[in-house]
């Protein structure tokens, strides 16, 4: 999904998945036109869990996680999704930051676009790249130590 049309900001959501069976990744992610909600993070955790059911969150103690009443609301009607809480800024143990850190201060460092949607195209462009790089997202997994 782009982030629309006359917009000035792209914000993102995006998590790495891995299948309990199977043990394959993935990489899910929504941009939004705004700053995100928690609206926002309840449509994108449905989104996700219609893909791939019972789930184990590790996220960071953003606002919008567990403190946003709609997706407390949400998490407690799905006792199928298990959230945990990452140390409060702690980068090197968040597989999903390092996507971002791979993303925007490496592919995407150089980029100079025209506008909001050229910028969303090319983010896109980048990150389902990546979902087709198994390799590169165990190394995320790996590199945060929270691997298994």
């Amino acid at each position: 999904m782009t982030a629309g049309r006359n917009t000035s900001r792209i914000s993102a959501i995006s998590c790495v998945t891995v299948s309990p069976k199977a043990r394959r990744l993935n990489l899910y992610f929504t941009l939004l036109p705004h700053n995100a909600h928690g609206e926002d993070v309840v449509t994108f955790l449905g989104q996700v869990r219609r893909h791939i059911g019972k789930q184990t969150l590790f996220w960071d103690g953003s606002r919008i996680h567990r403190k946003s009443k709609v997706v407390q609301a949400y998490l407690a009607k799905h006792p199928e999704i298990v959230a945990e809480d990452l140390p409060p800024y702690a980068p090197e143990v968040n597989p999903d930051e390092q996507v971002w850190g791979w993303s925007k201060y490496g592919r995407l460092a150089n980029l100079a676009a025209n506008d909001t949607d050229q910028l969303a195209e090319h983010v896109v462009d980048e990150l389902t790249s990546l979902k087709t790089q198994p390799k590169l997202l165990a190394s995320f997994l790996k590199k945060s130590k929270l691997a298994a």
